[in-house]
Formats: structure tokens, C-alpha cells, sequence
């Protein structure tokens, strides 16, 4: 399984981002993908407030035919996005990217698929040294 973050989903259906191809390509090859329930959430009002309701329909009918998996967070995950907010207060690392570690950490994964390097490479999860990022 491989967890996605917002900027990828946004990136792969947005093709004016220089980043379009190179995300579009990872989303199309992998069928395997989840993300955190935040992420559907936020992924969803971007893509609204940046390509339109018909694009964020797409987005929601990805979900629902299930190319995508979305991973409700446990009372156990809100507890560590709260810690890990805490412990990264400085960052301002927000409850979106918390609980892509969050649940990352839950499931045992150790790839994420984003392009916030600034964040997820100084994140230290719990279960390995640091994650993979990819693409």
C-alpha cells in the first residue's frame, strides 16, 4: 500500500503544475494507493478551489470506485497527530501531514508518495528511521 498526500493527488489531476507528469505516471501505476481521511478531505476542497466542481466530483468517484483507499483515523492516530503537532509545533507541521505519519506509522508503511520534502524528511516516525518519499 502506498500512502499518497495531498500534493501529489493535486498535482496529478492538475496538468498546468510542473509537477503533473511525473505524479500523474506514479497515481496511474500504482493500484494500491491510500490516504488518510484529512487528506481526501483537503485533496477534495483544493482540487474544488482550483480546477472545479467537476474535477473534485472525478476526485470523489476515484474514492468511491475505490482507486483510492481512504484510512479513517483510530482514537489511537488523533492522539498521535496531537503529539506529533506538539512535537513539531515549529514546523507547523498541521493535522493533515500528521496524520499521513499517523497512520503511516499505525500500518507499518514506510513509503509516502507527497512533494513536501521540507516536512516529511525531518518527521522522525516511530517504527523506522525515516520514511521513503517518493516520487
Amino acid at each position: 500500500m502506498l500512502l499518497v498526500d495531498t500534493n501529489v493527488l493535486l498535482a496529478g489531476a492538475d496538468i498546468s503544475t510542473p509537477e503533473h507528469d511525473r505524479c500523474a505516471a506514479l497515481l496511474d501505476e500504482r493500484t494500491d494507493l491510500a490516504l488518510s481521511a484529512p487528506v481526501a478531505i483537503e485533496t477534495a476542497w483544493m482540487i474544488e478551489s482550483r480546477l472545479g466542481p467537476r474535477a473534485e466530483a472525478a476526485f470523489v468517484s476515484s474514492i468511491a470506485d475505490g482507486e483510492l483507499v481512504v484510512v479513517d483515523l483510530t482514537s489511537g492516530d488523533w492522539a498521535r497527530c496531537a503529539e506529533l503537532l506538539r512535537i513539531y509545533h515549529d514546523m507547523r507541521l498541521g493535522l493533515v501531514d500528521a496524520s499521513v505519519v499517523a497512520v503511516a506509522e499505525r500500518l507499518g508503511l514506510t513509503t509516502i508518495a507527497t512533494l513536501n520534502r521540507r516536512d516529511f524528511a525531518v518527521v522522525r516516525p516511530s517504527h523506522v528511521d525515516a520514511f521513503d518519499l517518493v516520487p
